[in-house]
């Protein structure tokens, strides 16, 4: 009976640290050790049920031994002693079994639980990698735990979240680095700070957010940094501000022209007719000028929005050509310039809008007569280039020419070359009109040579008929 005694107990004891096991490592959250500790119980219970039905067994056959050898007369019930043992363990087994019940239903829900936080924490870094913007999070210890492609290109680097590095090891950017190291230390929410950074071609420009990380309980456990690249915000805006500079100051001139002999006309300063009239004539062309300028603004603002009708049809550029240098030989012949024009050819047709190339070619003519010294000379002519499928006009002079640093620059709004504003009066809005219907509206190309003394060469490329039917 002792040994009995001695076994139970242990057998009890090995059960409730079992459980006691597996009720602790599910209260500090360890999946793989819960399910240990319900092993572990699970094998206790076994062992305590084997033991019992051998203890049980063994009394059996002492009471059957009992009882063949008492007297008659005399009962022995030794195996009654094991009806509350047996009832003591049933109750026992019944309490482990209902809490494993437990153990097994929490140890299910954990392991849910820890699946959609996998799923979750997959869908945020998916989500993080496919913004355009460059995303950086970095821990408590401003480690990077976590960077999208974007940023890795931003700032040259390879992120790898199995070992997290500090961030000022992986970003060579100093300003960066330690406003982000300060938005954590400081426990600022949110900061907006606007950061060039170096690039190959020109700098760039992003508007950098920036805030620190907290839990629940208000700990700050990190920071994170969005950058947005705003270089072509900034552009366009710096455009829009030269834009109405230069059309106030272009505005200005004949405005204050066409002002200023209405002034002396209204004052009676004209006292003969033939003052009056040369008064007139400067008040007239000043605004035409005027006129010219609002219609390129106004040409040139519907194409880059898209408002302008367009009336496409089947056209000989050569044709165009020869009409146009017709109409500016007149105007050439004042300063005894010589105009050629090659004769019309055949297969050089392109979709275009007629009035629309028109006036492309009449600007490239009356540029070449403004930057032609007297007694030059303009050669205009048109070529096809059926290998691919292009048509090229081009128009040559000999004027004064164009430095190679302004080259580049010569199409764009309000541009005009320093040292040819003395030739010629201009808004620098004619070229760059020329380019937008070439390019924008014709699927086009323009070019220009040039040599400082020598002349220069502009022209444009248009695809063939065939071809540009074919373009959307």
């Amino acid at each position: 009976m002792r040994t009995y005694k001695y076994v139970m107990s242990t057998i009890t004891a090995i059960i409730a640290c079992g459980i006691t096991a597996c009720g602790f490592c599910i209260a500090v959250g360890a999946q793989a050790a819960a399910i240990a500790g319900a092993v572990v119980a699970l094998l206790s219970t076994a062992a305590l049920a084997f033991c019992l039905f051998e203890t049980h067994r063994s009394l059996r056959d002492m009471n059957n031994s009992l009882k063949s050898e008492s007297p008659a007369g005399v009962t022995v019930r030794p195996y009654s002693i094991l009806k509350p043992l047996e009832s003591a363990f049933n109750s026992f087994v019944g309490e482990r079994t209902e809490e494993l019940a437990q153990i097994e239903k929490h140890d299910s829900g954990t392991a849910l639980q820890l699946q959609l936080l996998v799923r979750q924490k997959k869908n945020i870094e998916a989500i993080i990698h496919s913004i355009r913007d460059s995303v950086i999070v970095t821990d408590e210890f401003d480690r990077v735990v976590l960077a999208n492609s974007a940023a890795e290109k931003l700032f040259e680097f390879e992120f790898c979240a199995e070992t997290p590095s500090p961030v000022d090891d992986l970003i060579d950017h100093d300003e960066f680095v330690e406003f982000l190291i300060r938005s954590r230390r400081g426990k600022i929410g949110h900061v907006r700070h606007e950061l060039t950074l170096p690039h190959p071609t020109q700098p760039r420009t992003f508007d950098t957010i920036m805030s620190c990380i907290k839990d629940e309980k208000g700990v700050v456990s990190g920071a994170v940094a969005v950058l947005h690249d705003i270089t072509r915000e900034k552009e366009i805006s710096q455009m829009k501000n030269d834009f109405v500079g230069h059309v106030s100051h272009e505005l200005k001139t004949p405005l204050a022209s066409i002002n200023a002999y209405a002034e002396m006309l209204v004052d009676g300063e004209a006292q003969d007719v033939e003052t009056a009239n040369q008064f007139c004539s400067i008040i007239q062309t000043q605004a035409q000028r005027l006129s010219r300028l609002i219609d390129d603004i106004l040409n040139i603002s519907r194409i880059e929005s898209g408002l302008m009708k367009i009336d496409k049809q089947p056209l000989s550029l050569a044709i165009l050509l020869t009409d146009a240098a017709e109409m500016i030989r007149s105007y050439a012949a004042e300063k005894n310039i010589t105009v050629n024009a090659q004769s019309p050819i055949i297969h050089d047709q392109t979709m275009a809008d007629k009035d629309m190339i028109t006036q492309v070619i009449i600007n490239l003519l009356s540029n070449a007569v403004k930057y032609t010294p007297s007694g030059g000379r303009i050669d205009a002519g048109v070529e096809v280039d059926e290998a691919e499928d292009l048509v090229r006009v081009t128009v040559r002079d000999t004027g004064v020419g164009i430095p190679p640093e302004d080259v580049e620059y010569v199409f764009d709004k309000f541009y005009r070359v320093e040292e040819n504003k003395k030739q010629a009066k201009g808004t620098g809005l004619g070229l760059n009109l020329v380019k937008q219907i070439v390019e924008k509206v014709h699927d086009g190309n323009v070019f220009v040579e040039s040599t400082p003394g020598q002349g220069s060469t502009f022209g444009f490329t248009l695809p063939l008929a065939a071809k540009a039917a074919q373009t959307p």
